[in-house]
């Protein structure tokens, strides 16, 4: 990929910016935006570096602020391998290679893959998504590689790595990172398996970045996770920022936590544990211990959302909340749209949280799934509510998760399924309403 880079704009240009970024501060910014343009091929990245560049005039902002923290405290390998990696190769070069694949195959061609090395976990967490899976597979090695490989034929440079807790398969995962470094590698991990010869085998590839799971401080993770799990996912973050690595936090808001993790204590914590981003996933009732009493109501998911755009404006830390971020996205993601997910069975599923497939890794190419007829019925309907702020086919329209596996005749990849598809709609339908309430007013408060 820097080759393409080096014949676009020049091989002195290319390599004065990495240098920039190894040893540069924020001060460098402006001439690796005017890289990013030159290099930008889709209008709409244009667009988004001339925004770029235009909020990092204020000096005072927190998105200033936000970019000092990338270039002054993340180890210089580490900076170096994720500007090229995740600025060229996955968005400015990587989405005009998809959009082209995807015109060839007929289908979308995602920006990310998800998949899981293994089902296997060292916690027993309430409510885990994956929980119901068996626990007990793994994902080879080969498979794991021959779908990387793959994906970066088709112009994917992002992969996000889950499990199971996946930092059982660490040594795998280094291997990985070190035969694919075009690609990041994005872990979302208990935090609990980190230790310091593993933090510094991640400096040396320089390709991963973490996700560490917590529900807020620590006696909401530790009720979820088990006692003594909060203090070792803050040695975990400190070890981490001390080694200069990349990381961010991963939360479940439910009826329990959520003003709680979207308080100030909570955030500026992670700030001040070296975190750079955190992904927010709303309470989805699958997998183990479904309890529809966890669900956020609507009326905290309307705080949450608030509360994130809230954080936007004052916070050196980039946050995204996937439900609500629905308006920036232009609804759900999932069904190989922008991504999709390969659980440690091989089973090919529209997300990690839609746990029905029509067919498995091990026996098909990765261009050949994503032709599956169950991503087609997602991307026929996609977006699914004309209220972006409503994206999701379980929670929001769980009328649409009906159509789209019977249509496919998609089969559950759960170790046990008690209820039909319609029996599962019929109980989230409730809420689907009430929401739907709940987020026509934001929609009408915004317009």
């Amino acid at each position: 990929m820097i080759n393409l880079v080096n014949n676009i704009i020049g091989e002195k240009i290319v390599e004065q910016g990495i240098k920039y970024i190894v040893n540069g501060t924020e001060e460098k910014l402006p001439f690796l935006l005017n890289i990013a343009e030159k290099v930008a091929v889709d209008p709409v990245h244009k667009q988004n570096v001339q925004s770029v560049r235009k909020v990092l005039q204020d000096k005072d902002s927190n998105w200033y602020q936000f970019s000092k923290r990338l270039f002054r405290e993340i180890h210089p390998n580490i900076k170096r391998k994720m500007a090229v990696n995740f600025f060229l190769n996955a968005s400015l070069l990587g989405v005009p290679r998809q959009k082209e694949m995807a015109e060839k195959l007929g289908v979308s061609v995602p920006w990310a893959i998800l998949i899981d090395p293994t089902e296997k976990c060292n916690l027993n967490c309430t409510g885990c998504w994956a929980g119901d899976y068996q626990r007990a597979r793994d994902l080879d090695f080969e498979t794991l590689d021959r779908v990387i490989t793959e994906g970066e034929e088709l112009g994917i440079y992002f992969t996000v790595v889950s499990g199971g807790e996946p930092l059982i398969r660490k040594d795998d995962l280094i291997k990985l990172a070190e035969k694919h470094p075009d690609q990041v590698i994005h872990i979302f991990t208990n935090g609990t398996l980190i230790d310091e010869d593993f933090v510094r085998e991640v400096v040396r590839v320089g390709n991963i970045a973490f996700a560490i799971s917590i529900e807020g401080l620590e006696e909401s993770t530790d009720e979820r996770r088990g006692k003594g799990v909060f203090k070792k996912v803050m040695e975990a973050m400190d070890l981490l920022r001390e080694h200069g690595c990349l990381f961010g936090f991963s939360a479940t808001y439910t009826r329990k936590n959520t003003e709680e993790i979207a308080s100030d204590e909570f955030i500026d914590l992670m700030i001040e544990k070296g975190c750079t981003f955190g992904w927010l996933f709303t309470y989805i009732p699958i997998g183990k211990d479904v309890d529809l009493e966890l669900m956020a109501t609507p009326e905290q998911r309307a705080f949450m959302f608030e509360n994130v755009c809230r954080i936007r404006n004052e916070k050196p830390i980039f946050v995204v909340d996937f439900w609500n971020d629905g308006g920036s996205s232009n609804g759900c993601i999932a069904g190989g749209r922008r991504y999709f997910h390969i659980n440690a069975a091989g089973d090919v599923e529209p997300c990690a949280f839609v746990h029905y497939a029509t067919c498995n890794i091990k026996d098909v190419s990765l261009s050949e799934a994503l032709q599956n007829p169950l991503f087609k019925a997602y991307q026929k309907r996609q977006p699914f509510n004309k209220n972006l702020r409503r994206p999701c086919p379980l929670i929001d329209n769980p009328d649409a998760m009906v159509e789209m596996i019977k249509e496919s005749n998609a089969k559950p990849t759960q170790l046990t399924c008690d209820e039909t598809v319609e029996e599962f709609a019929e109980k989230l339908q409730k809420y689907a309403d009430e929401w739907g309430k709940v987020a026509d007013e934001l929609v009408s408060e915004v317009e």
